[in-house]
């Protein structure tokens, strides 16, 4: 006896499309981003975004609020990424300047100059932090921020 492999019929018609998950993109869409670990953040789309990005925090450092507030104004329209970092890195940069006339005003009760100290260690390392995860092309967000630009 020989068996005859399954073959289909030339008259079948075809199978039927399955539908997708819910919520779920159809099959050959292209997936949306995922969801950051803070919730919502965008992804980088070009190296020019990342580095764009990267510098808002990195500057930051040596400026303030400065050269994030040049670079969200200049770049805000041309990219979602840069929009979204550079806002969080006006936005804590806005923080640490309250931190420092706080810690300005109490110097003449000596603990000022431990609250400006404190301030510039936290502003260096976050600020690092944030450039070398923005660098990966991931959102960052600072764990305690003022959010004055939303």
């Amino acid at each position: 006896m020989t068996e005859t492999p399954n073959t289909p019929d030339d008259n079948a018609p075809p199978p039927p499309q399955t539908p997708p998950p819910e919520g779920g993109p159809a099959e050959g869409a292209p997936a949306a981003p995922a969801e950051g670990a803070a919730g919502g953040l965008v992804s980088a789309e070009s190296p020019d975004a990342k580095t764009m990005a990267m510098l808002c925090h990195l500057l930051a450092i040596f400026t303030g609020f400065l050269a994030p507030l040049i670079i969200w104004l200049i770049k805000k329209d041309q990219s979602p990424f840069v929009d979204q970092e550079g806002k969080e890195a006006l936005n804590f940069q806005l923080t640490m300047l309250i931190a420092f006339v706080i810690g300005g005003l109490t110097t003449c009760l000596i603990i000022g100059f431990f609250i400006i100290a404190a301030a510039s260690i936290v502003d260096i390392i976050f600020c690092v932090l944030a450039a070398i995860t923005v660098n990966k092309g991931q959102g960052y967000r600072y764990p305690f921020c003022i959010r004055f630009i939303k």
